[in-house]
């Protein structure tokens, strides 16, 4: 694993924020959803194509607190225009298993 240095984890933008809104993206070849995530004040609404279907039901990712990368550019996927990326890891049968938080926190905080 190639060792980075502590300015290198910084140009990385982590922040929390709240999912305000998800549905399905009926354009993608893989399921997906069309997240819609509140980042605070400074960076306000983006959105996120996300395949994380086979664990989350829509309706049960409104309100859950998600960690994203905020500053990758743009990326138009499945017709969409993702604005930035929200985390996970696989599971052990590959399906992906969102970073979250144990308490609430500010959305927009940054990860330290």
């Amino acid at each position: 694993m190639p060792v980075i240095e502590w300015a290198d984890f910084e140009k990385v933008e982590l922040r929390v924020g709240t999912v305000v809104a998800a549905e399905v993206n009926g354009k993608a070849r893989k399921p997906a959803y069309v997240l819609t995530v509140d980042l605070g004040p400074e960076l306000g609404r983006r959105t996120s194509s996300a395949q994380v279907t086979e664990h989350y039901g829509a309706e049960e990712l409104v309100g859950r607190q998600v960690l994203c990368v905020c500053n990758f550019e743009p990326k138009r996927v499945a017709g969409v225009k993702s604005e930035v990326l929200v985390t996970g890891a696989h599971d052990a049968d590959g399906r992906v298993v969102l970073a979250g938080f144990d308490h609430p926190v500010p959305d927009g905080t940054r990860l330290l």
